[in-house]
C-alpha cells in the first residue's frame, strides 16, 4: 500500500464523538437549556425561602395556580435564562479555558487543581450573574405578592433597566457577594464534582462515555452541589429580596434567619435538591450532547 493510500485510510477513519472538545459558550447554552425546564422547581424554592410561616409545596403550588395559572410557574423565565447566559456561561467557560490549558499535553487534571479552578470560576460567575439573580428572584416571587404591590417587570431586560434607573447600580449588585460564595459552592460541586465523578467512573472499567456515565455522574453531583450551597442560598435569597436598608450585613442576615434554630438555613432544602439536582442532570446531559455534535474534532 502507498503512503498516500495510507493516509488516506486515517483521514477517512471515523472521528469518536466522546472526544470532541467543547468550546467556551457550550456550557451557558447548555445551563440556559436546562433552565427552561427547571425554571417552576426553581421558583417554588424561591417562594419557600421567602416565606415567613411554614408553606406546604402543594399549598403553595396551588395557590399559584389559582392565582396565576399555569405560566405563574414560569414567572421569571426570561430572567432565569438571562442569569445562565452571564453566571453560566462564564464559569463554565472559565473553567473549560483552564482546562483545555492544563490538559494540553494529555494529562488528567489532579482533583485539588480542578477545585481550585472551579472556586475561581464560580466566584467570578457569580459576581457577573448577580444583577440577573437579583431580577430572576424578585420576578419569582412577584406571583405570591399582593397585585398592587407586584414590581411587574415586563422581562428581564425591564427588570434590569429599571433597577439601574430606579435604584442604581449599587443595588444591582446588592448580594453580590453572597452570590458569588453560593457559586463557589455550586460549581465545586457541579463542574470540579462532575469531572471527578465521571473520571473515577470511567476508571472503574464499569462505565463508557456514555448516557448512563453522564447521567450518573451529574445526579451525584447534583447532590453534592445541593449539600454545599443550601445555607449560602437561603441567605443570598433573602438578602436580594429585601427592601433596602433590612440587612445592614450578612452577619445581620445570618442571625435574622438563625432565630429560630439551624434549620431556618436550610428552609426549603427539598424544593433545593429537587431543583437543583435535575437542573445539574440536565446541564451536563445537554452539554455532553452539545460537545458530542457541534464540538471541535480532537487535534
Amino acid at each position: 500500500m502507498t503512503r498516500s493510500a495510507d493516509m488516506s485510510s486515517i483521514t477517512s477513519m471515523p472521528v469518536d464523538k466522546t472526544k470532541r472538545i467543547g468550546r467556551f459558550y457550550f456550557g451557558g447554552v447548555a445551563s440556559a437549556m436546562a433552565a427552561c425546564c427547571t425554571h417552576p422547581l426553581d421558583l417554588i424554592k424561591v417562594q419557600l425561602q421567602t416565606q415567613q410561616e411554614k408553606v406546604k409545596v402543594t399549598t403553595l403550588v396551588g395557590r399559584i395556580l389559582k392565582n396565576d395559572g399555569i405560566m405563574g410557574l414560569y414567572n421569571g423565565l426570561s430572567a432565569s435564562v438571562c442569569r445562565q447566559l452571564t453566571y453560566s456561561m462564564t464559569r463554565f467557560a472559565m473553567y473549560e479555558t483552564v482546562k483545555k490549558q492544563l490538559t494540553s499535553d494529555g494529562s488528567v487534571m489532579p482533583f485539588y487543581q480542578k477545585v481550585a479552578t472551579a472556586a475561581v470560576s464560580g466566584a467570578t460567575g457569580g459576581f457577573v450573574g448577580t444583577p440577573a439573580d437579583l431580577i430572576n428572584v424578585r420576578m419569582q416571587n412577584d406571583v405570591k405578592l399582593p397585585k398592587d404591590q407586584r414590581r411587574n417587570y415586563k422581562h428581564a431586560f425591564d427588570g434590569l433597566y429599571r433597577v439601574f434607573r430606579e435604584e442604581g447600580v449599587r443595588r444591582m449588585f446588592s448580594g453580590a457577594s453572597m452570590a458569588s460564595s453560593r457559586a463557589v459552592m455550586v460549581t465545586v460541586g457541579q463542574l470540579a464534582g462532575y469531572d471527578q465523578i465521571k473520571q473515577m467512573l470511567m476508571g472503574s472499567g464499569y462505565f463508557k462515555d456514555n448516557l448512563v456515565t453522564h447521567f450518573t455522574s451529574s445526579t451525584l453531583a447534583g447532590t453534592l452541589a445541593t449539600f454545599l450551597t443550601m445555607p449560602l442560598d437561603v441567605m443570598k435569597t433573602r438578602m436580594m429580596n429585601a427592601a433596602p436598608g433590612t440587612y445592614s450585613s450578612l452577619g445581620a442576615c445570618a442571625l435574622d434567619i438563625g432565630k429560630h434554630g439551624p434549620q431556618g438555613f436550610f428552609k426549603g432544602f427539598i424544593p433545593a435538591f429537587v431543583r437543583l439536582g435535575p437542573h445539574t442532570v440536565c446541564t451536563f446531559m445537554f452539554l455532553e450532547q452539545i460537545r458530542m455534535n457541534f464540538g471541535d474534532d480532537p487535534k
